[in-house]
């Protein structure tokens, strides 16, 4: 022990070294113990955002990604078999462009007009023989049909009026042996997204294709994923030994 006395002796300050070693044993527990709880909240934190992550549901597959191209090689193997429903979104909305109209303001522009010609090509390659299309009535998809394939395409309210049954209705139209497109909106894309337990948060531009793959009988509905009208031109069509129709993306 060390006394310290002062110069008259009226105070007398008396430090334990043992008690200081005490205090400082105790502070160093209670750092480990802080130490131990924030490993353990972080520790929580982190299980917990990626508990959330595995269980939010799915984005649909983007097939112009070389990592999907067995989904492309399913996407085309199923088209011949008539077992596929292509939802795609109208072209550029003139209301929403300062592009030129190609008439009526509700409709799409002339722009617009050139993208989806181009996208009717594209599906040609695919192969039209066993194929219904239906277009919403609004008349920005209507154009985007007329313009797309050289026949007439019937109008359906349901394309439009989506709301709760998107799913639903597709399947009903829905022809064994035959795919099905139908030209609709983003908001019906996102709808069917929903119905199929996928999430919302892809932005579909106009001209992109929404593919899923049904029988319609002897199975659950199967999201293929989608197509922008940018990324038809990375996949090639070829044919398969057995003379159907396939697809290989030029960046696998």
């Amino acid at each position: 022990m060390i006394s310290l006395a002062g110069a008259e002796g009226i105070s007398i300050v008396t430090l334990s070294l043992d008690q200081t070693g005490i205090n400082r044993t105790l502070l160093r527990r209670a750092l480990l113990r802080y130490k131990n709880v924030l490993v353990v909240i972080v520790a929580s934190a982190l299980a917990v955002a990626l508990t959330l992550r595995l269980l939010a549901p799915a984005a649909p597959p983007d097939l112009a990604q070389p990592s999907h191209a067995d989904r492309v090689l399913l996407l085309t193997d199923s088209w011949a078999k008539g077992d596929v429903i292509a939802l795609v979104r109208h072209g550029e909305r003139c209301d929403r462009s300062s592009a030129q109209c190609l008439g009526p303001m509700d409709g799409v522009t002339v722009r617009g007009e050139a993208a989806v010609q181009a996208l009717g090509a594209d599906f040609r390659q695919l192969g039209l023989s066993h194929t219904d299309i239906h277009s919403s009535l609004l008349t920005r998809a209507r154009q985007t049909a007329d313009a797309m394939f050289a026949r007439p395409v019937e109008a359906q309210d349901w394309l439009f009026n989506c709301r709760g049954s998107m799913l639903r209705d597709a399947l009903k139209h829905k022809v064994a042996g035959h795919n099905l497109i139908l030209v609709s909106h983003s908001e019906c894309m996102d709808q069917l997204l929903m119905d199929m337990n996928l999430s919302t948060s892809t932005t579909f531009g106009y001209g992109a294709s929404l593919f899923i793959k049904t029988d319609g009988a002897n199975e659950d509905p199967q999201m293929l994923g989608y197509i922008e009208p940018k990324d038809w031109k990375n996949i090639v069509p070829v044919v398969t030994p057995n003379n159907r129709h396939g697809f290989e993306a030029s960046q696998f």
